[in-house]
Order: structure tokens, then C-alpha cells, then sequence
């Protein structure tokens, strides 16, 4: 039997398909285990035994808002499986500007198989997605982004073979939405959670309370702490950002004055474990956010994140577009 039929065996009672993913907590554990170990599968297997997983199968990316790995990763991973990709960018396409988010979608959905928006506000994308007939998939907003968090768990499980009881330190903006994403992610397979970020940039206490509430069947935590150090001590992977994200250049000076204690550098990765991982969703600024020796250094592991991106976004198409059955032998 073949190594994909195996492994399906064991996740045929998991219903993705024809499903939304706008935020890591629209999947559950399992869902979210799922992907992880088609994305694995996927990772290790021939191209050439992956491409009828999604022949035939068109998907539509909308992008707003600048990408290169978002764009290139599901292009490929789309060839790869199959099936083909098509971007509409900027003026193109502006969600809830040139026609209603509701129209949009409704036209869109007659078109492509599957949808992958990258935007500015949520609200309009949930609006899109909800009159949408076909999968919709948020490849980066505001409030969220799934299809980094689901990268960053593979990356994790990879090198430490597992998620549960792992820790992870994310220091620098803990309100953005990587941050969001990867915490919520983390809960809900049995990791925990600090940040290390001054007030301004600390996660509201109503989302620290909704990550605990995720967390806690799992034995999962989160705490956040003012201090980097506390943040990060013994911890197993430290994650950081850039300081200002897409759309808030005119917030650069003072979040640079008010992150620049958080900087990554190679005393403060001294204070996690000593096998601890640094990780970045980039694109990065070396010796803002952190240190070159740091993202270049032996225990970075950000190009594996990079990498894994594709995988991990091949198997959730491949996961919402079929019923995870009929993979060749």
C-alpha cells in the first residue's frame, strides 16, 4: 500500500473540504493535525505522483497588499499538485471599493475552485468569504494569518518532533497578526506561549484570555511580561517580527523607539534553552528586530519556515478541494 493511502487511513474521518479558513481557529486540533501530516507526506513525495491531486482545479489569489512568498509558494504549490493559479493585484481588486465584497465573491466563485485573499481589513474578507461558494483562504490580514501559523507548527514539529509541551517566546509586537495566528495555533496543539513586548504593543487581555481559553484543554498556557528576558528564559524557539507591519510606515519611528529593548540579539537567545530556535516569518531587517548573527546563525531556522510555507498551504488546498482519498499508488 502506498505511503500516502497509509497515512490517510488514519485522518479519512477528518470533513475539510469545501470549508473556509480564515483564521487558525476556524480548524480544530485535529484538523490542524491533519494538514501538518499531509503537509509532511506531501514534503517527502514525489511532485510527479502529486500532480492529478488537483488537475483541472483553478485558484484564484486576490492580492491587495504586497507578496512574494504568499504569491510564489501557492503558485507553485498549485503547479505541483496539478492544477493552476491566477492573481488579480491592486486596482485589480479591491475588496468592498470597486464592487461589494458580496459580489466579488459571488462572480468569483462561478470561476475558480478555491480563493486566496490577501487584504487589508478582515471584515470585508469575512464578508467575501461568506457569500462565497468555494473554499476561501485568508493569506494574510489584519486580524490573522493562518497560512504563516501553519509553516511555523510544521517547522516546529520537524525539529522537535512533536508540539505538545513545547515553548515559544514571540518578543517585538505582540498584537500583530502573526503573533495572533501563531499563538492561537500553539494552544491548540499543546504549546505555550509568552510574549515579551512593552504596553503599547502588549495583546489585549480579552485575546490572551481567548488563547487560554484555546489552550487550556490542551494544557497549553500564555503569559505576556514586559521584560524580554523573563519572556524568553528556557524557553525552546523565540520568534520575532519586524516592527511595523504593511499599511503603518507612518508608525515606524515610534515603534522602533518603543521595540528596540526587544531586539533579538544573540545574549537575549543566551537566556532561552540552550537548543532553543529562532524563527521569523520575514521578510527581515537585520539589526533592527534582530541581529544578523542571530537570523544567520546556526540556530535559526527561518528559511526552513520559508520552505515550509509551500508544503504546508499544498496540503491545505489539497485538504478543502478533496475528500483527502484517491491519492495515486
Amino acid at each position: 500500500m502506498h505511503k500516502y493511502t497509509l497515512m490517510l487511513a488514519s485522518v479519512a474521518d477528518v470533513a475539510l473540504r469545501g470549508r473556509n479558513v480564515l483564521t487558525v481557529s476556524d480548524l480544530s486540533p485535529l484538523e490542524i493535525g491533519t494538514v501538518l501530516a499531509v503537509a509532511a507526506h506531501l514534503k517527502t513525495g514525489r511532485v510527479a505522483e502529486q500532480l492529478p491531486l488537483l488537475r483541472g482545479k483553478t485558484l484564484g489569489m486576490l492580492f491587495e497588499k504586497p507578496s512574494l512568498r504568499t504569491r510564489v509558494s501557492f503558485e507553485v504549490g498549485m503547479t505541483q499538485l496539478g492544477g493552476h493559479a491566477m492573481v488579480a493585484q491592486g486596482s485589480d481588486f479591491m475588496v468592498g471599493s470597486r464592487e461589494t465584497p458580496e459580489d466579488a465573491s459571488r462572480v468569483l466563485s462561478r470561476y475558480v475552485d478555491a480563493i486566496v485573499v490577501r487584504t487589508h481589513a478582515h471584515e470585508p474578507l469575512a464578508r467575501f468569504a461568506a457569500a462565497a461558494t468555494v473554499p476561501v483562504i485568508n493569506g494574510l490580514s489584519a486580524l490573522a494569518h493562518p497560512c504563516q501559523a501553519l509553516a511555523d507548527l510544521m517547522t516546529i514539529r520537524e525539529r522537535f518532533g512533536t508540539l505538545g509541551g513545547i515553548r515559544v517566546a514571540y518578543v517585538g509586537d505582540g498584537r500583530n497578526n502573526v503573533a495572533a495566528s501563531l499563538a492561537e495555533a500553539l494552544a491548540m496543539c499543546g504549546a505555550s506561549i509568552t510574549f515579551g513586548c512593552p504596553p503599547t504593543h502588549r495583546p489585549s487581555e480579552a485575546f490572551l484570555a481567548h488563547v487560554q481559553r484555546l489552550g487550556k484543554p490542551h494544557g497549553s498556557t500564555v503569559r505576556a511580561f514586559s521584560s524580554a528576558i523573563r519572556a524568553v528564559r528556557d524557553v525552546d524557539v523565540v520568534y520575532t517580527d519586524v516592527w511595523t507591519s504593511m499599511g503603518e510606515e507612518h508608525l515606524a519611528e515610534r515603534n522602533a523607539a518603543a521595540l528596540l529593548p526587544y531586539r533579538v540579539t544573540s545574549e537575549l537567545m543566551a537566556a532561552a534553552a540552550s537548543h532553543a530556535l529562532f524563527m521569523h516569518c520575514l521578510p527581515a531587517h537585520r539589526e533592527q528586530e534582530v541581529e544578523a548573527a542571530v537570523i544567520d546563525g546556526p540556530q535559526s531556522v527561518v528559511f526552513d519556515q520559508a520552505e515550509n510555507r509551500l508544503h504546508a498551504q499544498k496540503a491545505l488546498l489539497v485538504a478543502l478541494l478533496t475528500d483527502l482519498r484517491g491519492m495515486p499508488v
